[in-house]
């Protein structure tokens, strides 16, 4: 059907309402599936954390998960040793948006100690 619909054999009309139909019967549970797939395929790996924390919000909207499920998918997605550090503070993040904003926060800060780090590095090795 969209073969013929790209090569202008078959109406746009009929073709959508063909598409509108098979959606209706048959894709209400893999829309859902879709969604929390998506969720969990997202990863923040070398990504700065507001890029993934802009995406994540972003999917977690569609995938209708609540409050405590996010946030366990938030952990799981993120950067290891910032994580690491939000649960070892006196008093870790509950909700999401705590997550998001906390994380953020020591992302930047360990961001600019790894360039810290690396200046001073580069530094002693000129004088050497």
């Amino acid at each position: 059907m969209l073969e013929d619909l790209e090569l202008e054999e078959v109406e746009f009309g009929l073709a959508e309402k063909f598409l509108l139909e098979l959606k209706r019967e048959f894709g209400g549970e893999d829309e859902e599936l879709v969604k929390v797939a998506d969720l969990k395929k997202i990863e923040q790996e070398g990504r700065m954390i507001e890029e993934f924390v802009q995406e994540f919000r972003k999917v977690a909207r569609k995938s209708e998960y609540k409050e405590r499920v996010l946030v366990e998918e938030f952990k799981r997605k993120m950067n290891v040793m910032i994580r690491r550090k939000l649960m070892e503070v006196k008093r870790p993040p509950t909700s999401i948006e705590k997550w998001c904003k906390y994380a953020t926060h020591l992302d930047k800060h360990w961001r600019k100690s790894q360039r810290e780090e690396e200046r001073l590095r580069k530094r002693k090795e000129s004088r050497n």
